[in-house]
C-alpha cells in the first residue's frame, strides 16, 4: 500500500524546502507567497536498511522500497476562505491523502518574508487549522444543500445523515477538528466519504534553524528540522549523506523522521520477502493477517492462501542464507490467523 502526506503551511514556511529536500524534485521554492500555484507530486523510496542487506546476502538481481508520496500545495493565508490570496481550493488536492504534513515556521529570516509579518508559531498553527475547519464545513454544507430536500420524502437513510451532518457542522461551527470529536461508527463512516480534512491524522514540522522546544498545543507528533540543511543533505551523493549528518551532529535524517512518525500514526509495518531475483518491502497496517498480506503482493494469494514460511530479517541475516536458516529450523510455519510483525521476512505458500 503507497502513504501519501499532503504538505501544508503559511507561505514562506519552507514546505517547498522541505519537499525538495524529501523528494530531489526541484520545485520552484521563491521567495514570495503563492509561489507553490499547481500541487507538486514527488513519489520516493522509503530508506530501509533491510532491503539492501537482505538483497546482499540472497544476491538479488533487484532492490524494491517501500514508496511514500508527498503532496505540496500552495500556501495558505488568514482569510483564504473568504478568497484571501489564492484561496483555499488547493486543499482539494489533498483530499486523498492518508495524513497531512503542517510545516510551522520557526526561523528568522529578514530575505524570507513572512506573510503575517512576523514569527509566531502557535499564530501560524492556528490560522491553518481554522481555514481547514472552514474547508470542512464548506463540504458539509454542500452534501447538506444537496440532500435536505431528498431528507423530507421520509427516507429513513438520508435523515440519519442528514442528522450526523448537523451534528459534525456543530463540531466545526465550535472550532473543533474532527479528530477530536466523538463519532459513531457510521459517523466516522461519513466523514471518510466525504475525506474531511480535519479528520486526517496531522503530523506537524516545525521548520527551525535552531533547537526548539515550543510549547504548542498540538493534536498530533511533531518533529523539528532545518528543511535548508535538509535540502543541503538532499543533494549530497546518497553514499556521503550519511556522513555529513554524523558531522552535523544528527541522529537521522528529516526524511527518516518524517516516515518514521508517518507509519508509526499510520500504524503501518513493514514485511519483506527476498529472493535472486528481487529483495521488496511490502507495507501493510499493524495486526494484518497472513493471507491479506498475501493479498498485498497478489490478490490471488489471498484467495489461495495455505500457509507462510516466516523469519524476523536479523535471524535469517545471521544464518546467511534461507538454506541455513531451514537446516537450523529456524524458519516457521504459520497459518491464516498469524498476525504479520515488522520485519518479517515471508514466502507465502499457496494453491497453484
Amino acid at each position: 500500500m503507497a502513504l501519501s502526506l499532503g504538505i501544508i503551511g503559511l507561505p514562506n514556511v519552507g514546505k517547498s524546502t522541505l519537499f525538495n529536500a524529501l523528494t530531489k524534485k526541484q520545485v520552484d521554492a521563491a521567495n514570495y507567497p503563492f509561489c507553490t500555484i499547481k500541487p507538486n507530486v514527488g513519489v520516493v523510496k522509503v530508506p530501509d536498511e533491510r532491503v539492501a542487506k537482505l538483497a546482499a546476502m540472497s544476491n538479488s538481481a533487484k532492490q524494491i522500497y517501500a514508496t511514500i508520496e508527498f503532496v505540496d500545495i500552495a500556501g495558505l493565508v488568514k482569510g483564504a476562505h473568504e478568497g484571501e490570496g489564492l484561496g483555499n481550493q488547493f486543499l482539494a488536492n489533498i483530499r486523498n491523502v492518508d495524513a497531512i504534513c503542517h510545516v510551522i515556521r520557526n526561523f528568522q529570516d529578514n530575505n524570507v518574508v513572512h506573510v503575517e509579518g512576523r514569527i509566531d508559531p502557535s499564530s501560524d498553527k492556528e490560522i491553518i487549522n481554522l481555514e481547514l475547519i472552514y474547508a470542512d464545513l464548506a463540504s458539509v454544507n454542500k452534501r447538506l444543500d444537496k440532500i435536505s430536500k431528498e431528507a423530507k420524502s421520509g427516507d429513513k437513510l438520508i435523515s440519519k445523515q442528514v442528522d450526523t451532518l448537523e451534528k459534525i457542522k456543530g463540531y466545526l461551527n465550535e472550532g473543533q477538528s474532527l479528530k477530536q470529536c466523538s463519532l459513531t461508527a457510521d459517523e466516522q463512516a461519513l466523514v471518510k466519504e466525504l475525506n474531511l480534512l480535519t479528520s486526517k491524522p496531522v503530523i506537524y514540522v516545525i521548520n527551525s534553524d535552531q533547537p526548539a522546544d515550543l510549547l504548542l498545543h498540538l493534536d498530533g507528533p511533531a518533529i523539528v528540522l532545518n528543511a535548508k540543511l535538509e535540502a543541503e543533505i538532499a543533494n549530497l551523493p546518497e553514499e556521503e549523506q550519511a556522513d555529513y549528518i554524523k558531522e552535523l551532529g544528527l541522529q537521522d535524517s528529516g526524511l527518516n523522521k518524517l516516515i518514521a512518525q508517518a507509519y508509526n500514526l499510520l500504524g503501518l509495518i513493514t514485511f519483506l520477502t527476498t529472493g535472486r531475483d528481487e529483495t521488496r518491502a511490502w507495507t501493510v497496517k499493524r495486526n494484518t493477517p497472513a493471507p491479506q498480506a498475501a493479498g498485498v503482493i497478489h490478490t490471488d494469494f489471498m484467495k489461495n492462501f495455505i500457509r507462510a514460511e516466516v523469519i524476523n530479517w536479523e535471524v535469517l541475516l545471521r544464518a546467511g542464507s534461507e538454506t541455513k536458516a531451514r537446516e537450523l529450523g529456524l524458519i516457521r510455519l504459520e497459518g491464516k490467523n498469524y498476525l504479520v510483525q515488522d520485519g518479517d521476512v515471508c514466502n507465502f505458500l499457496i494453491n497453484n
